[in-house]
């Protein structure tokens, strides 16, 4: 079924047809409610390519994930995904990797589709290489970035307050006497170094020196956290909590813990960051640190289409993150 069967069938141009599927003025409305009823009943869809082609919009965003097997960046797609596409946009998503080549070659790819416009998930786009790719690529499209931001005209930012976020998160380990206390960086993101800010930060408050206070790196992944965490042990025996900056390595580190008869939260009390679908099915159960992601989703996907329909909202939005406490604190 193509536009010219149902201008036949309506005794009308295609041009017409034309302007009512694109919801165009100057049709009579008689004429407008014949078309429709059309277009209905032989369950006429559009061709979008060539509908873009006419009106200068492929109907399609683009959106980047650094490494897709980080559950928290899947879920923040899906729900960038579900919100576009009510709202009648198709969603590209793309795995980059890490490198900032790859991210680089993710933003030509978005270029050359021609997209209306585009999400980065995540801090890591927020480096040199990914600014230059964008002013140079994709400057006409809005773009908005998740937990991060971009320094150009077309760019939006939604952020979290991490760092306060974990600074809370130090005080409430030691108003339950959980002094001695660890931190565990998963990598070098602008979000997970704000994060060891706010360790630090609460730490000093409470005066680390008196106590203890240890950083450490630890890829995400479970065998890596169990392998932290009794390194960790290891070398501290004494500590009494420990903080990792996202929640599978704090899941696998609980397993450890266990594993060495070492009491949740009695012994050493165990935080992660996310308030991921992993901290309900460990024992004890895990307190986290909730970042809003399903929020900061759905804020991503509005601005897009705030810009998209020219509305204007600030450069950057801030949220705000919570504890929420569970067993293992």
């Amino acid at each position: 079924m193509t536009i010219y069967d149902i201008a036949r069938m309506a005794g009308v141009s295609a041009s017409t047809v034309s302007r009512v599927v694109n919801n165009k003025p100057g049709i009579k409305e008689e004429t407008r409610k014949q078309i429709l009823a059309l277009l209905e009943q032989y369950d006429y869809s559009p061709n979008e390519t060539a509908r873009g082609l006419v009106n200068k919009a492929s109907r399609m965003i683009g959106i980047l994930i650094a490494d897709i097997r980080y559950a928290h960046h899947v879920d923040i797609a899906y729900y960038i995904e579900e919100e576009m596409r009510k709202h009648g946009y198709c969603s590209l998503i793309l795995n980059t990797g890490l490198t900032d080549d790859k991210k680089v070659d993710a933003v030509k790819v978005l270029e050359q589709r021609r997209v209306d416009g585009v999400i980065l998930v995540g801090s890591t786009f927020q480096c040199e290489a990914v600014k230059r790719a964008v002013e140079s690529g994709l400057s006409k499209v809005p773009v908005v970035i998740t937990n991060g931001y971009l320094d150009l005209p077309n760019v939006k930012g939604v952020l979290v307050d991490e760092r306060e976020g974990v600074e809370h998160c130090v005080e409430m380990l030691h108003s339950k006497g959980h002094e001695k206390l660890a931190f565990v960086l998963p990598n070098h993101t602008p979000s997970n170094l704000s994060k060891q800010q706010g360790f630090i930060q609460g730490m000093e408050k409470k005066g680390w020196e008196r106590a203890g206070m240890w950083l450490y790196e630890c890829p995400t992944a479970l065998e890596a956290g169990y392998a932290m965490m009794e390194r960790i042990l290891e070398e501290h025996p004494d500590v009494e909590g420990v903080i990792f900056g996202e929640d599978l390595s704090a899941v696998s580190a609980i397993r450890a813990l266990h594993d060495r008869k070492v009491a949740v939260p009695g012994q050493v009390a165990v935080m992660g960051v996310d308030n991921s679908k992993y901290c309900d099915i460990c024992y004890p159960k895990l307190t986290s640190l909730n970042n809003r992601l399903v929020e900061m989703s759905l804020e991503a996907a509005r601005i897009l289409l705030d810009s998209l329909e020219g509305r204007e909202n600030p450069d950057r939005i801030m949220l705000f993150s919570r504890i929420v406490e569970r067993e293992s604190t």
